[in-house]
């Protein structure tokens, strides 16, 4: 997903710091206004990006109470948000994962509140049902709810997602809206809603178990012990530890990470989990610090850096307390938790950042509407969709209508996955050409088979993404994309060879033609 980013700062006058970044694009564009109440125009200027709040007069017209439910991992904030949910007439959970959004549907159908599921691309739906658990992006700023509830808020300063987040804030129409992140995200919120008119309150929680820094680095991976979680932030070095760690014959290891399918991440973290399971390690990426209920023991850092897209950083406060306070779960087999780093001169920046707060976010993502864009489009009637958006280099170049180009800029497919953005980009040529996809024209089923090496993973990885991004689209074109039921049968066949893979049996399917996209004709679509 792609957004702006909008600096919200303490100054005398608040001011939008509107950037559209893009991973495809090398330039950044930055326009800055300021943001104003807008109480004296009665007339909504649908150019006028400074007044965000106004995009939802149906938010507007109610007096929402706000509570802001802020603390560390372990706190127990989003469990007492999510009790206001379950007793609510009717609500909604917007979550930043699938996985968040399966997990409270769960939780809520089986405390016989019905729930509907819904996710850019997924529909469960249970008769009866007044709430519903949704990915953020799929938020309804359409309908009236009693109580609604936006998990992991500090995330509306992501600079790929954090206009989804804003958008939720400014447009859920509901009595109550419970708020559940980071205290580092209040005075950024509180600034926000001061043109809003809503009553806002701020809960502070404290962590429910004990997390122990401690003073000795693990050393050697022959010192690892069950319930131990080995952070890393890359495929090849999750692999590598793995490996390393599996060669004593002591311990097996479950992994996670972000490319993984949902489906295999959750399997992944359910045999960690199991004390029945051989696998008793966990390696994985940052993926682990939402989204997943895990029972460790000790977190262990392999390092304190990582490649952020753009260049190699040290890890920031932020995400050393979110990743450490993984470990020592409440009421799990560990309850103390404890972290460490394999290597001793990575200790002083982790118990530095562990005393220190958060730095307070100072931007949120926005993102206008189609309604927006569409009007903009009529007054510049000579401008072409990338001059609007500065994304859709590629995508302008078909004959599509504004709406169509909307959709496919929105759609969860990232420029730097090349098979992903290959699919993205084959999907819109044959859609602009014939106004029907089928799957078959870029893929053949019963091609897939269980990957050999890590390079042979990342491309079936990337092949889910291909066909998940297949099932989004169908939902929203669904006469123009009618497979969806094959490509979401296809999905669940990577997620049965990805788990083959990662178990290490060595069990093969018989061979077949791999998947074809037409890489040629799709690298040429930049040129």
């Amino acid at each position: 997903m792609r957004g702006y980013s909008t600096s919200l700062g303490n100054e005398e006058s608040l001011r939008l710091l509107l950037i559209m970044k893009f991973r495809h694009l090398d330039s950044i564009s930055d326009m800055k206004r300021p943001y104003s109440s807008c109480n004296s125009t009665p007339n909504i200027d649908f150019t006028d990006l400074t007044c965000p709040h106004t995009w939802y007069p149906k938010a507007r017209r109610k007096h929402r109470k706000i509570v802001l439910h802020v603390g560390p991992t372990n706190s127990g904030k989003t469990y007492h948000a999510l009790k206001q949910l379950e007793s609510s007439h009717s609500g909604m959970y917007c979550g930043p994962l699938r996985l968040l959004a399966w997990e409270v549907a769960k939780r809520l159908n089986k405390a016989r509140v019905p729930c509907n599921l819904i996710t850019g691309q997924e529909r469960d739906e249970v008769d009866g049902a007044k709430h519903k658990a949704v990915t953020v992006e799929m938020a309804d700023v359409d309908s009236n709810y009693h109580c609604a509830v936006i998990d992991e808020i500090q995330m509306l300063g992501c600079k790929t997602r954090g206009f989804s987040f804003t958008r939720a804030l400014l447009g859920i129409a509901a009595d109550e809206l419970h708020l559940c992140g980071d205290a580092a995200a209040v005075p950024l919120i509180q600034e926000i809603l001061k043109v809003t008119g809503d009553e806002v309150e701020v809960q502070y929680y404290e962590r429910l178990s004990p997390l122990v820094p401690l003073k000795v680095p693990l050393g050697s991976f022959s010192n690892v012990q069950t319930g131990d979680c080995i952070v890393t932030f890359s495929r090849h070095e999750i692999y590598r530890i793995k490996k390393k760690i599996q060669s004593d014959g002591k311990h097996l290891c479950s992994v996670v990470y972000g490319s993984l399918p949902p489906e295999t991440r959750t399997r992944q973290a359910t045999l960690f989990n199991d004390a029945s399971s051989e696998c008793d390690v966990l390696v994985a990426s940052d993926a682990i610090g939402m989204g997943l209920n895990l029972n460790i023991s000790r977190i262990i850092f392999s390092t304190m850096k990582k490649f952020d897209g753009v260049e190699t950083r040290d890890l920031t406060v932020s995400e050393i307390k979110q990743i450490a306070g993984r470990a020592g779960r409440y009421n799990s087999n560990f309850p103390i938790g404890e972290v460490t780093c394999l290597h001793e001169d990575d200790l002083p920046l982790l118990h530095s950042s562990l005393k220190s707060p958060s730095p307070t976010l100072e931007r949120a993502g926005l993102f206008p509407p189609f309604d927006l864009m569409y009007m903009y489009s009529r007054l510049h009637t000579k401008s072409g969709f990338h001059q609007i958006l500065k994304v859709a280099a590629v995508i302008d170049e078909f004959p599509l209508g504004l709406h169509e180009k909307y959709l496919f800029c929105i759609s969860p497919a990232q420029m730097d996955d090349e098979i992903l953005s290959q699919g993205l980009i084959q999907f819109a040529e044959n859609y602009s050409k014939k106004g029907l996809v089928r799957l078959r024209e870029i893929f053949t089923p019963g091609t897939l088979q269980v990957p050999k090496t890590a390079a042979g993973l990342q491309e079936l990885e990337s092949i889910h993404k291909v066909l998940d991004l297949y099932v989004w689209l169908s939902f929203r074109l669904e006469d123009s994309f009618p497979d969806q039921e094959l490509a979401a049968s296809q999905k669940a066949i990577c997620n049965m060879l990805i788990e083959e893979f990662l178990e290490g049996q060595g069990w093969q399917k018989p061979m077949l033609r791999r998947l074809s996209l037409r890489r040629s004709s799709l690298r040429s679509s930049f040129s």
